[in-house]
């Protein structure tokens, strides 16, 4: 996470510190905190509160305390909500700072750079051997293939960094001394943790490997998919429904050419003339309670198929999130093709 300690100021110094301070930030949200002795945050001061202070007469030797706002915009660390975010980044608030119990700074939301703030952990899966990829993956795992100038897992990673997301695991299992190397460094001052898993064990068999959960919600997800989900929104409906297990959905359709009878036994009916028929195919992308993963065996091939099927039977709630906007499993030459020739019309 971004160190923030260049936008706070002692509410000891003057208004020309606070100015100074201020000028020294290049290319960024011109605002300070203003903390006491004790580090507690008592006010916010911008560049447009020094003006309308020095305008009606204050002095830029006064203390900074007669120029800024007393009653700014926080949020509390255990109350945060998306949903908060969300309203407070309508707001057009650009710093989001977030104080603890004793009304110290615990964090900095830049509503700027990220489109929400997500309490959740994430497993990304990236053991498979993408065989149907081969050769291009007889020497590099399908995560790390290029699409455009960067890897495919890495557009996973920054959509996820960019909704606020600090817990991010990585299951990999072929050729993994790659995918390891090459979250050595840490992406935008987050660690991202790989998880090797001894054996193939499907998508949710390898979750049981990672026991350093930081969230009770968890989202899985296939490190190979091509996507611009909403993940704000797949959370918050989650959360307001109280979802066990939500879903992504993609939408599909299927047109048939010919004229369809509607029968009963030999009996014709009716007839439908090229009829379509719309349904929803699994995204491959999950968010599920946490304490829900007690009932994956261990050590047993468990696909999320199997888990779907699991939680359903035993009553729990699983619905889906109709995904709204592009999605595209790299499974198949065409489809690596595809989006070589569609990553290049993103960024024009």
């Amino acid at each position: 996470m971004k160190d923030y300690s260049s936008h706070i100021i002692s509410f000891n110094a003057t208004i020309k510190d606070g100015l100074i301070a201020i000028s020294k930030m290049k290319d960024e949200i011109l605002c300070l905190f203003v903390v006491d002795t004790d580090q507690c945050l008592v006010g916010t001061l911008t560049d447009g509160d020094i003006r309308r202070a020095l305008i009606s007469g204050v002095s830029l030797k006064q203390k900074i305390v007669a120029a800024m706002k007393k009653d700014f915009i926080h949020i509390n660390i255990d109350e945060a909500t998306p949903t908060q975010i969300k309203n407070y980044r309508a707001q057009n608030i650009k710093l989001l700072p977030c104080i603890n119990e004793d009304g110290k700074i615990a964090k900095v939301y830049d509503l700027v750079s990220k489109q929400s703030i997500l309490p959740i952990d994430v497993v990304l899966m990236a053991g498979g051997k993408g065989i149907r990829l081969r050769p291009l993956t007889e020497t590099t795992p399908k995560p790390l293939l290029k699409v455009g100038d960067k890897s495919i897992i890495d557009y996973n990673i920054d959509r996820l960094v960019h909704y606020g997301i600090e817990h991010i695991h990585v299951n990999v299992n072929y050729l993994a001394e790659q995918i390891e190397s090459h979250f050595e460094k840490k992406k935008d001052g987050i660690n991202i943790d790989c998880v090797r898993e001894p054996e193939y064990l499907g998508t949710m068999g390898s979750v049981k490997f990672i026991t350093n959960f930081h969230h009770e919600t968890v989202l899985v997800m296939n490190s190979d998919l091509f996507t611009n989900i909403d993940f704000e929104e797949f959370y918050i409906q989650h959360i307001e429904n109280n979802a066990d297990m939500s879903i992504a959905a993609i939408p599909y359709s299927v047109s048939v050419p010919y004229g369809i009878f509607e029968l009963d036994d030999i009996n014709i009916k009716g007839l439908r003339e090229k009829p379509t028929y719309n349904y929803y195919a699994n995204g491959g992308i999950y968010l599920i309670k946490r304490h829900l993963f007690d009932h994956i065996p261990e050590n047993i091939f468990f696909d999320a198929t199997d888990f779907i099927g699991l939680l359903i039977a035993k009553g729990y709630k699983v619905i889906h999130f109709p995904l709204i906007g592009y999605w595209i499993d790299i499974g198949k030459l065409e489809d690596y093709l595809k989006v070589q020739e569609f990553v290049k019309h993103l960024k024009s």
